[in-house]
């Protein structure tokens, strides 16, 4: 069976949007950024890697450190899919860091968008 597309996709070409969703709502990239350090485990520097490597999403979650163990937590539908009902784990991991940008910019507070 052929890929996804978007598992074949740089992380660095999908970040900016990240971003860019986040503050056209009034949010910044440290959020942005803090989502994805708190799903990954990644650190700043890593991140800074991933970006200037032009890592794909195939390797960036399966080289991701920690995995957050809180993940079952997000629930909800995302592209038109329940990311708790994705059957593909890769493609479950993409969509929950959709999901969390999406929270983002729909104005939740971090605490609850990181399941505190």
């Amino acid at each position: 069976m052929e890929k996804h597309r978007i598992f074949t996709t740089s992380f660095a070409s999908v970040y900016p949007h990240y971003v860019t969703k986040a503050t056209k709502k009034n949010r910044t990239k440290s959020e942005v950024d803090e989502i994805i350090f708190w799903l990954t485990g990644y650190s700043e520097n890593d991140l800074n890697l991933i970006l200037e490597n032009k890592t794909d999403f195939e390797t960036f979650f399966a080289e991701a450190p920690r995995f957050n163990p809180n993940v079952s937590k997000i629930t909800g539908v995302i592209c038109g899919y329940r990311v708790e009902e994705i059957e593909d784990k890769l493609m479950q991991k993409i969509r929950y860091l959709d999901k969390l940008i999406d929270e983002l910019a729909k104005g939740k507070s971090m605490e609850k968008i990181l399941r505190n």
